[in-house]
């Protein structure tokens, strides 16, 4: 399946100057332009290589002078993925590092703080990708971080040499918000004002972060974009046989042996569809982190009770061509059992099945379900379907593919963008920062969205001709959900 981040200067007055402030390990000094402040490249953990490899992160030790903080750090040791991370940028192990961009860099400004947590399979990407650069969302008066987390075996992999631990990657994830809490006041944020939004497998990060006991009280909010999440993750033990087999495979028969293993031979040929399945678990339910599968912990309602936005795009699969969608239809139907034939009678045609199983499985169906988990916990929730897709990039039967939503989040349109697209960017743009602001996506002007009622579910589709409220459902994903629950 696919999967699927103080003492204030005073502000120059110039396009491009210098901006200082420190942190609890000491100062950095980034830059500002056009209104706002960045720091990128802040350390926000010690570096995870030599014995710290396949460790808890640990606090970064602290430094006396002021670092340079105008350029970005390392991406995280990953194989290049197509139109995720284009393989230019330098990586390293040594790469948990934060990005903070700010419009107000004075300690007691009180901004609202969104914590972006990218995607990638959790075997790809980067916090420093161009299309989520934080310049343009905060100047809309909020705070914007970005970071890196470990990826694929060296973001998660178990063996019973390293103990009952495994998901390294999302305890980065957490230590990168414990850095915000502890810190982004120095920058003007609000601790008490911490929204967390990720696309695809940073989504997915989300709601199990929602699920996590070690991540109660790290955020206040919640966005989970694309983020799936009703397929199982392997248990610890089912971990450990596949960092068994690796470690065999590799000649290393203890701890030290395998944190001694060149990076390249950890990274091995991990794709965002394992070609190691026998030696790579990815991400895994741990018993502490993720205590049980997200789903069950939702349904339960035990999940944090906060304010939650949840969606979909409505072609996420569009990109794959017809003659390859059966590589991902296979294994949804076998997932959905004996279901499956009448799940794919529910579509108008065998040929719309074909088109549009995969995206419904892995993506709308589990939107609509965690949003409703939500909504009946008591809890405020959302729900949308983003459909709009650039003018220079729309085809025939094509529609919003998965992560085209990014750019628009972002507002990070490229040259070829019309009025037309920058007005869907503002849209979001609008409802995002709202909802970081004040807990209520809606605001002056924007099309009205209503909260996601359990009764009578609803949600807005974001469309190319207009944005507004619509049937959260279709007979296939209602044939979906009845698989799934055993209904």
């Amino acid at each position: 399946m696919i999967r699927g981040l103080f003492l204030s200067a005073a502000v120059v007055a110039s396009p491009v100057a210098a901006q200082q402030v420190t942190v609890d390990s000491g100062a950095v000094t980034g830059a500002s332009a056009d209104g706002v402040a960045s720091f990128k490249g802040i350390a926000y953990a010690a570096p995870p290589v030599g014995a710290g490899r396949w460790r808890a992160p640990a606090l970064v030790a602290d430094w006396n002078a002021p670092r340079d903080a105008t350029s970005y750090g390392p991406d995280c040791m990953q194989n290049p993925l197509p139109g995720i991370q284009p393989g230019s940028r330098p990586m390293s192990e040594d790469c948990l590092t934060l990005n903070v961009w700010t419009p107000k860099p004075a300690k007691g400004a009180k901004l609202p703080v969104m914590v972006w947590i990218h995607g990638g399979g959790f075997v790809g990407g980067s916090g420093t990708l161009p299309e989520t650069d934080g310049g343009l969302l905060a100047k809309r008066d909020v705070v914007i971080v970005s970071f890196n987390y470990r990826l694929g075996r060296f973001g998660f992999f178990a063996h019973p040499a390293l103990g009952k631990d495994g998901n390294w990657g999302l305890m980065d994830q957490i230590a990168a918000l414990k850095w915000v809490q502890r810190n982004i006041a120095a920058f003007g944020g609000d601790p008490a004002k911490v929204t967390v939004f990720g696309e695809s497998a940073g989504g997915e990060s989300v709601s199990r972060l929602m699920a996590s006991p070690l991540a109660k009280g790290l955020f206040a909010r919640a966005i989970v974009a694309s983020g799936g999440g009703r397929d199982d993750w392997p248990t610890l033990a089912e971990a450990q046989v596949k960092g068994q087999a690796f470690a065999a495979r590799a000649g290393a028969a203890d701890a030290a042996a395998l944190r001694a293993l060149p990076a390249d031979a950890v990274l091995g040929s991990i794709a965002l569809m394992s070609k190691e399945e026998d030696r790579y678990s990815g991400p895994m339910t741990d018993g502490t982190i993720v205590p049980s599968g997200a789903e069950t912990i939702f349904a339960a309602g035990k999940q944090a009770r906060i304010p939650y936005i949840i969606g979909s795009n409505d072609d996420e699969l569009g990109f794959i061509p017809a003659p390859f969608r059966a590589m991902v239809n296979g294994p949804v139907e076998k997932g959905l059992g004996a279901s499956a034939a009448t799940v794919k009678a529910a579509y108008a045609s065998e040929d719309e099945a074909n088109r549009r199983l995969g995206g419904d499985a892995i993506f709308a169906e589990p939107a609509l379900a965690f949003g409703l988990w939500q909504a009946r916990s008591g809890a405020t929730a959302w729900l949308y379907r983003f459909g709009y897709v650039a003018e220079a990039q729309r085809k025939p039967d094509v529609g919003a593919v998965h992560a085209s939503d990014v750019a628009f989040q972002f507002g990070n349109l490229g040259a070829d963008a019309t009025p037309a697209d920058r007005a869907a960017a503002k849209l979001i743009g609008d409802y995002w920062t709202n909802f970081a602001k004040t807990g209520d996506p809606n605001g002056s002007g924007l099309p009205a969205w209503s909260r996601l009622d359990p009764a009578a579910p609803q949600l807005l589709s974001i469309g190319i001709a207009a944005t507004a409220m619509a049937p959260a459902s279709t007979p296939a994903l209602t044939a979906i959900a009845a698989a799934r629950d055993g209904k």
